[in-house]
């Protein structure tokens, strides 16, 4: 066995060692190549642990990566939900206020229908009443409540509600001729559907049952022309 060199310091480049080596070996210095070898053994153990230290951090780094990931998509989804949810109780509360008020609508309705003012009192009783009315009326457009379109259109279930059904020279075969009572709808929610009659068509026979031809409909300010 050689001894080892101590000539040959740890600060030696890789490049210096082989560069060392080609000399010891060129010169027969096999003590030196021996020292050298034991050298590069070292050099290349230390380059493996090394590499072993860097894929563990990459692993380490990659698997915090994907947790962060994992967060912010957990975070994301808890965001969205909590919107939604928030949303829906907000959706739920307006539903709510704006179905105790309907009553109230429907008697402004009938009473501006069934009230015809002839003398100057009662045209300012009359007129006094309608700007309540027109008050509550921009009430419900500041939830953003619109009333089901009817007369003329369309019948739609999901809108609306068949008490009749009865022939009709004017209108076609599932088309509403006449409201009842009007319905509303707060953004895309059905509130309170529209009551109506649907035409059966020219020579038909009257039908008091719900039908079901289906049209969507779109929906008509709060405060549109009466049906």
């Amino acid at each position: 066995m050689f001894e080892k060199d101590d000539n040959l310091g740890d600060s030696l480049s890789v490049s210096e060692l082989i560069e060392a080596y080609k000399q010891a070996i060129f010169s027969g210095d096999e003590r030196r190549v021996f020292d050298i070898e034991a050298k590069m053994c070292n050099v290349v153990v230390k380059k493996q642990e090394v590499d072993h230290t860097i894929s563990s951090l990459s692993a380490e780094m990659n698997s915090g990566k994907e947790q962060y990931v994992r967060l912010q998509a957990d975070f994301d989804n808890f965001r969205k939900r909590f919107n939604k949810e928030t949303l829906t109780r907000r959706s739920d509360a307006q539903k709510e206020v704006i179905e105790n008020l309907l009553p109230v609508v429907d008697n402004f309705e009938t009473a501006r229908k069934q009230i015809k003012p002839e003398t100057e009192k009662e045209k300012k009783i009359d007129t006094s009443y309608q700007g309540i009315y027109k008050q509550f009326v921009e009430v419900l457009r500041s939830f953003r409540v619109s009333v089901i379109s009817t007369v003329g259109k369309p019948f739609d279930p999901s809108l609306h509600e068949a008490i009749a059904r009865e022939e009709s020279e004017e209108f076609k075969a599932g088309i509403i001729i006449r409201e009842l009572r009007r319905g509303f709808v707060l953004n895309d929610r059905v509130i309170r559907a529209a009551k109506v009659k649907v035409s059966l068509g020219p020579g038909g026979k009257k039908v008091n049952a719900s039908t079901n031809e289906p049209s969507m409909q779109t929906a008509t300010t709060v405060g549109g022309d009466d049906k």
